[in-house]
């Protein structure tokens, strides 16, 4: 059905999760955002859990950023926040009349296997979203159903709007599956047929980047032609509850960090209460800070971007890629994560910008790095292939990809000295995830004579200590996790603020 339908009279929503990974919910998800903005509406999507390659391919498809909502890195507030601010912002004057969560890994799975912290069921209790369990069929019949029940009644709290089984094999194997089903107070809103061709190709975890894989008009018309086939999308929506008043309360709860109330109840978290309203308008002057975007650097959370706009900064995207030099009258520099390993030639070959970007940041220009910006700033890159290519060398040492990977799993990072981000004993929350691993890192005497020094102190989920920690040098504050800036906007503000007070220095 390509045709408009009537647009609905209030504001519907739903999460949509599975039992585990590769149940197919990211693909649904897919299709259904190409569905609903085929039919003209307007879809606010929102991704659980730190991944930043879904939430890519959501932006594609609806034509707005997709946020990342996660109860480990930002607690309920923060959380509750950014849902019910990006449920009403307009965009090319229109605001959304679908709101769209899906989940990550398992709907119970999270930071903890005792309770249900970072999981896409907390959320969706959070936001008041009803669930839709996608289910791998394959190889069963009446199990799924057994399944499905176990989901939807695990937690008596959680509301769960039916199911749709994916990867079903034949009409007779659709038949059993229905039969099955009749005996359930639950709704079986749809079975997908099993087709080889909807995929997306994988890249270490997840898929590949909506930058590498551009979601085309022909591909998004396949995306809902795929869910239309096996789910009545006009029916799920009017059986979908308005979410309008849930929106209400969580934009009366005025995120701002993570507090007390929001901690693990394990007690391995220590908790973050920042009360800060960063909408109005900043009194001091807009500095413009330049954002590295493109096939190598693309992974930022959207809620840093607009934190860091609220604080007072104009963003410059420019691409390392491409451009020989900075962009013009520019505080301060961030570099997010993405895969530079895949483009590490150009970036060698971009002699010019490296260097520039050597120079600035070690006589002081404010440079925020993470991940594969962390990587960029190294000595050198050793590819997958073993080729050794050089970098912008502002750290001393080397990053080397490797075929397993070197770190994984929420961070807690504690600063142990002044850095971009605020004082020493500021605190954020973040994940890190990475096939690659340092080399040829010099000793503590040498460290000292570069000019470096080590300022975070970094933890688990669980409150472990562990090696990784992120360094400064000149300028430049940098390591391998990525921070989301959500769980203290005060880091945001006091970036903002430094690149400010760099800018005035220079230019004054």
């Amino acid at each position: 059905m390509n045709e408009p339908s009537d647009k609905l009279c209030s504001l519907r929503g739903l999460a949509v999760a599975a039992p585990r990974s590769g149940s197919g919910k990211t693909l649904f998800t897919l299709g259904l955002l190409a569905s609903f903005t085929r039919r003209s509406h307007t879809v606010q999507a929102y991704k659980a859990g730190p991944d930043f390659i879904d939430p890519g391919h959501h932006t594609a498809l609806t034509g707005r950023p997709s946020q990342n909502l996660d109860g480990w890195m930002l607690g309920r507030r923060s959380c509750q926040d950014i849902f019910a601010r990006s449920a009403r912002r307009p965009i090319q004057d229109r605001v959304p009349d679908i709101l769209l969560l899906e989940g990550v890994m398992g709907l119970f799975d999270g930071a903890s296997g005792r309770t249900e912290t970072g999981s896409t069921a907390e959320l969706a209790k959070w936001l008041g979203l009803p669930v839709l369990i996608v289910l791998d069929a394959r190889s069963m019949a009446r199990t799924a159903a057994a399944i499905a029940h176990g989901l939807a009644t695990f937690d008596p709290g959680l509301p769960v709007a039916g199911v749709v089984l994916n990867r079903v094999s034949s009409a007779t194997h659709r038949e059993l599956l229905e039969e099955s089903f009749e005996a359930l107070d639950l709704p079986l809103l749809g079975c997908l047929m099993n087709d080889a061709e909807m995929d997306v190709p994988s890249r270490h975890l997840g898929l590949v980047t909506a930058e590498d894989r551009p979601t085309d008009a022909t591909f998004a018309d396949r995306l809902a032609d795929w869910v239309e086939s096996g789910v009545d999308v006009e029916k799920l929506l009017h059986v979908l509850p308005d979410v309008s008043r849930n929106v209400d309360i969580c934009a009366a709860a005025n995120g701002s960090g993570i507090t007390a109330e929001d901690a693990d109840n394990e007690g391995a978290c220590r908790p973050v209460d920042l009360s800060m309203n960063l909408d109005a308008q900043p009194a001091e002057m807009v500095v413009r800070i330049a954002v590295a975007r493109d096939a190598a650097f693309s992974f930022y959370y959207d809620e840093n971007l607009r934190l860091l706009e609220a604080a007072g900064a104009e963003l410059a995207f420019f691409s390392p890629l491409a451009d020989s030099a900075l962009p013009k009258d520019i505080g301060g520099v961030y570099l997010g994560g993405g895969y530079p390993e895949l483009h590490a030639d150009a970036l060698a070959n971009n002699v010019k910008l490296r260097e520039e970007i050597r120079k600035r940041s070690l006589r002081g220009l404010p440079v925020y790095a993470e991940c594969g910006g962390y990587m960029y700033l190294m000595r050198s890159l050793t590819d997958g292939d073993g080729r050794r290519l050089l970098m912008a060398g502002v750290f001393p040492w080397a990053a080397v990809m490797d075929s397993r990977r070197r770190g994984l799993g929420y961070r807690e990072v504690t600063t142990t000295a002044d850095t971009l981000l605020g004082p020493a004993g500021t605190v954020l929350r973040g994940h890190e995830f990475h096939y690659s691993f340092t080399s040829e890192f010099p000793d503590d005497a040498a460290l000292l004579d570069a000019g470096v020094q080590p300022v975070y102190a970094v933890t688990d989920r669980r409150g472990e200590l562990l090696t990784v920690t992120g360094y400064s040098a000149g300028g430049v504050l940098a390591s391998y996790v990525h921070l989301h800036f959500g769980s203290n906007p005060q880091a945001a503000r006091c970036f903002v603020e430094r690149c400010r007070t760099y800018w005035n220095k220079e230019n004054v």
